[in-house]
């Protein structure tokens, strides 16, 4: 059976190299040309994608190991996706718009943090006209990476470490079902769209793609605003799975600069409350699902079953 080793002494870099390149060019004209992948169909076709770069002289039934190693974990993707975007109609649940907005309130001293950071970071009123900032495009570019970082993670341990790939698409998988539970039983608005239908004393302004506005890349955000499900905003899966990609490097990693990770987390939550995307509460939500998500994986990991299991993780299926 071909190892990962293997692949390595066939794949030489005089290859790679120029493949890769030819990966990443081809990547950015789709973001530039169809938007950033944002679902598991596109998904899928990149990350494969990125593998035939990476093995660029393998033989077919190497990458055709891909699609049979990944099918469960895309289907459980395309499940999710399509189960999001209809979790506020499967149970009839009443939307929440106060409890968010009190509890921000109370965090903020009587303002909202979005409101505190928009008149701060954007403008006093700020609106979605104004002119964007260099920070802004740190924060949406951080934003974005939300839709590609988990998976992407995914690939590397796939080409580098089975052992540690499927710990790690159990985790991910788990956080994105727990947080469906959650939108079917407790739907909730964001701030943008609480600010809209008038729960908000001020006008609270969808920020999200103000960012790429220089780069002309700024209408990706209004594509995204259509697919999904606007009211499914606890907790925050953006920060939730930032926190459980930071968690899971640390744990995972040595030496003291690990904990640099939680810059990740720390940033996607600035972004997702400066733009309106979520309150602090979604975040705080968010990460604590991620805190739990790694804590009972693990438990279930370390059963005496698991660990006769554990063996054949990383041989191929």
């Amino acid at each position: 059976m071909t190892t990962s080793a293997d692949r390595e002494r066939s794949t030489p870099w005089s290859w790679r190299g120029p493949a890769l390149a030819v990966f990443a060019i081809a990547f950015a004209a789709g973001v530039v040309l169809i938007g950033v992948p944002t679902d598991p169909f596109q998904l899928f076709f990149w990350l494969w994608l990125a593998t035939i770069a990476y093995d660029v002289k393998a033989p077919l039934r190497s990458h055709l190991r891909f699609p049979r190693d990944w099918w469960p974990a895309f289907a459980l993707l395309v499940l999710y996706l399509y189960s999001r975007g209809l979790s506020d109609e499967i149970v009839s649940m009443p939307i929440h718009w106060t409890m968010p907005i009190r509890f921000d309130e109370w965090i903020g001293g009587g303002e909202l943090p979005t409101a505190r950071l928009q008149d701060a970071l954007c403008a006093s009123p700020c609106s979605a006209s104004s002119p964007p900032r260099w920070y802004d495009e740190v924060f949406t570019t951080v934003y974005f990476t939300h839709f590609v970082a988990g998976l992407t993670l995914a690939v590397v341990l796939w080409l580098r470490d089975r052992v540690t790939w499927l710990p790690w698409m159990r985790r991910y998988i788990v956080i994105n079902f727990a947080a469906l539970v959650v939108y079917v039983l407790y739907p909730m608005a964001p701030p943008w769209l609480a600010s809209k239908e008038g729960y908000v004393g001020r006008p609270l302004p969808r920020l999200t793609g103000r960012g790429w506005d220089d780069l002309g890349l700024g209408g990706f955000h209004v594509a995204l605003a259509k697919v999904g499900n606007p009211v499914a905003a606890m907790p925050s899966l953006h920060a939730g799975l930032a926190m459980l990609i930071a968690l899971y490097g640390i744990t995972r990693l040595r030496g003291a600069w690990r904990w640099l990770l939680l810059v990740y987390p720390l940033l996607m939550a600035t972004a997702l409350v400066y733009y309106a995307e979520h309150y602090v509460v979604d975040i705080l939500a968010g990460w604590t699902l991620a805190a739990a998500v790694m804590i009972g994986c693990r438990w279930w990991e370390r059963r005496p079953s698991a660990e006769a299991r554990a063996g054949t993780a990383g041989r191929p299926a």
